[in-house]
């Protein structure tokens, strides 16, 4: 059935770093937190006022949110993903795990 078969998501958790984090998530991580550091030094001036600095800590908070671990995912970026992926192509998971029953008993 064209390998589309639906894993357990701790079945790599071996080839990730820190058991948690592909390498693209802590891209993502660093460049989100970099940038509200780098803005943050831009307008020092300005981070007495509140919206000012919600809007300075918006990079680093939608970067840490996008790599936080998801129950039954990896994280909220590859349940983003497979959520578009899904919807988008109308793609069915097979389950065949070691429970996997066909509706037919042989005995």
């Amino acid at each position: 059935m064209y390998g589309r078969y639906l894993i357990p998501a701790n079945a790599s958790r071996g080839k990730l770093l820190f058991g948690l984090f592909r390498p693209v998530d802590l891209v993502i991580f660093l460049i989100g937190v970099a940038i509200s550091f780098i803005l943050m030094m831009i307008f020092q001036g300005n981070i007495s006022d509140v919206w000012v600095s919600v809007s300075l800590l918006l990079p680093g908070g939608i970067a840490t949110f996008l790599v936080l671990p998801v129950a039954h995912h990896h994280n909220v970026l590859v349940f983003l993903q497979e959520m578009h992926r899904y919807y988008s192509t109308n793609q069915r998971y097979i389950w065949k795990g070691w429970c996997y029953n066909s509706g037919s008993e042989k005995n």
